[in-house]
């Protein structure tokens, strides 16, 4: 078979961000199937160049992954105005880009931003092809709920967009279990949606990984290193962790390293050093290739959005990968996030928004090293058993198969 996937925010493993379809694309083809990817030429979480493009897009291969770079205005990190312009953009020429693709056999749409599916879809419909659409994450549904769409007439026009696209794609594929079960409220049929979650490499992230390099480079040799590693974007609720690091000031022991990027992120830094907190530090960027010693490096990982309630719909890929290294995850997600966290033991709870449970728990964990090292095993386990990303894939293949053959 020869998948074409169209994905503006595509990473390969020399950038920063999560790298699942490159890794679908290698399982694909170790099957003797093909994925080619049709991406912008920006990066998403850093909003810079990945490639020099001489006319509409560029051509990279990356272990024998083909990606075409197609042309997005360079407006990501700007107002939400400026970015819905840059997604327009991408809509527009990736169509162009898609249609110079031969002998596809499906074509597959990923959300958000949700009009790129739109484009997958168009060219399914061009080609006359079997149209996967992959719900990531429920637009517009999270714009509405964080305020960032407000316009009455844009949010009936998004919504309107949404339920086109489900009643045209031949089939959806989510995430989480909490996605279906909102499709299943809209009316879409039960056997047109099929949950499969990420999960992670469990070989790449593994508890032997030695981190030691990085707290060197950091100088955090002899700190309890608390990380955040993901985007630095609005949804994140950064600003609760600085509040909890700030009643953390006086534990010099304590450290606070976040990896990543974001649109939130010059404004975070300058709220960090007007607060005085020496105990937080912003790393910047690493491929992703780098993660596992970064994670490695952590005492214990953070994963946080803003207390909203379609947020407890996600599940954050960060999160596996946190389980997968035998790291304790101090989760400030509600919802099915929660159960994950609650059934595996691999770490522990804090209501969203409340920096002052938030650095009660750290805290504590920072004196508790058996209960850490504990959650660590339980995460792992529970990992491996459940969200090992080759049995994923492998569930995916199978999907893509019978859409192909039916």
């Amino acid at each position: 078979m020869r998948i074409l996937l169209i994905n503006q925010a595509f990473v390969s493993p020399e950038e920063p961000g999560h790298t699942r379809h490159f890794e679908m694309a290698k399982f694909l083809q170790s099957h003797g199937h093909e994925l080619v990817i049709v991406a912008s030429d920006l990066n998403y979480q850093t909003g810079q160049r990945t490639v020099a493009r001489r006319g509409l897009f560029a051509e990279q291969n990356f272990d024998g992954v083909r990606v075409l770079r197609s042309y997005i205005y360079p407006a990501l990190h700007r107002s939400y105005f400026w970015r819905v312009i840059s997604f327009f953009s991408f809509m527009f020429s990736s169509v162009w880009t898609a249609l110079q693709v031969r002998d596809v056999d499906l074509v597959m749409g990923t959300t958000p931003p949700i009009f790129q599916a739109v484009s997958a879809w168009f060219v399914a419909w061009m080609r006359r092809k079997p149209f996967l659409l992959e719900v990531r994450d429920l637009w517009p549904e999270f714009g509405v709920s964080m305020g960032v769409l407000k316009n009455p007439l844009v949010i009936a026009l998004a919504r309107w967009l949404e339920r086109f696209l489900y009643a045209r794609a031949t089939h959806i594929l989510v995430n989480s279990p909490a996605y279906r079960e909102y499709m299943l409220a809209k009316g879409v049929p039960a056997n047109k949606v099929t949950y499969i979650p990420y999960g992670t490499d469990v070989d790449m992230f593994h508890p032997t990984v030695d981190g030691v390099s990085i707290r060197a480079e950091l100088g955090l040799q002899d700190k309890f290193v608390v990380l955040y590693a993901g985007a630095l974007g609005q949804a994140n609720d950064i600003d609760t962790l600085l509040r909890a690091a700030k009643r953390l000031k006086v534990e010099e022991r304590i450290r606070f390293v976040l990896f990543g990027d974001g649109k939130e992120r010059p404004r975070l830094e300058a709220e960090a050093q007007r607060m005085g907190l020496s105990n937080v530090l912003f790393a910047g960027v690493r491929p992703k290739k780098d993660m596992p010693r970064v994670v490695a490096a952590a005492d214990a990982c953070l994963a946080i959005l803003q207390d909203i309630p379609m947020f407890r719909t996600t599940y954050p890929n960060k999160v596996f990968d946190y389980m997968a290294a035998g790291r304790a995850t101090v989760l400030v997600i509600d919802g099915v996030s929660r159960r994950l966290m609650e059934e595996s033991g691999g770490g522990v709870f804090v209501q969203p928004g409340d920096d002052a449970m938030l650095a009660e728990t750290i805290l504590a964990l920072s004196k508790d090293s058996q209960r850490l090292q504990q959650m660590g095993r339980n995460a792992r386990e529970y990992l491996v058993k459940h969200l090992d990303r080759r049995d994923k894939l492998n569930e995916t293949l199978a999907l893509l198969v019978r859409l192909v053959d039916g």
